[in-house]
């Protein structure tokens, strides 16, 4: 089961200066997928604040964290440099993924910085600070997370192969 952590990274958002949008559209996107949306944070562009915000949401249970925002090329955006302090080690595949997709609607995705990894049996991803870029990556993304939660979390990865974006159970006796 899917338990995600939502981490919207705004400055301007954490100020009350801006409403966020991307936070909710993701939590909303996980929701509709029929996975448990365990915590959802508003940090500012702080490298130290996003990691804490990382380690706070999987210790509180979740092993799916999702950021959006502070993955561009202005001097405040640090998502990924806190991100990297603390995964265990990237998942490239999913940022290039991410990028690819991004691609596909605007030259512009191929400034993007995110990155994933694993923390211990969480899954980090970081996604797009725009609503409708951060809802895009993720319908990419939704179809793999069970698969990825059950790999992490030392399962032998067997019921994730549907990539419906929900886990199957383990196949019948003689099936494939």
């Amino acid at each position: 089961m899917i338990r995600a952590a939502v981490i919207t990274v705004s400055t301007k958002g954490a100020r009350g200066e801006r409403l966020d949008e991307s936070g909710p559209a993701v939590r909303d996107a996980l929701v509709a997928a029929g996975h448990e949306v365990v915590s959802q944070d508003l940090v500012p562009d702080d490298a130290e604040r996003v990691a804490m915000a990382i380690l706070a949401a999987t210790r509180a249970g979740a092993n799916v964290v999702l950021t959006s925002g502070g993955t561009g090329l202005s001097p405040n955006d640090l998502t990924p440099e806190a991100t990297r302090r603390v995964i265990d080690r990237e998942i490239p595949g999913i940022a290039e993924a991410l990028r690819a997709r991004s691609l596909q609607a605007t030259p512009h995705g191929m400034l993007s910085r995110g990155v994933a990894g694993a923390l211990g049996s969480a899954l980090v991803v970081n996604l797009p600070g725009s609503p409708k870029a951060a809802r895009e990556s993720l319908e990419l993304l939704l179809p793999v997370l069970p698969h990825a939660v059950e790999l992490l979390a030392g399962e032998s990865g067997e019921s994730g192969h549907d990539l419906t974006g929900r886990s199957r159970g383990p196949s019948p006796a003689g099936g494939p």
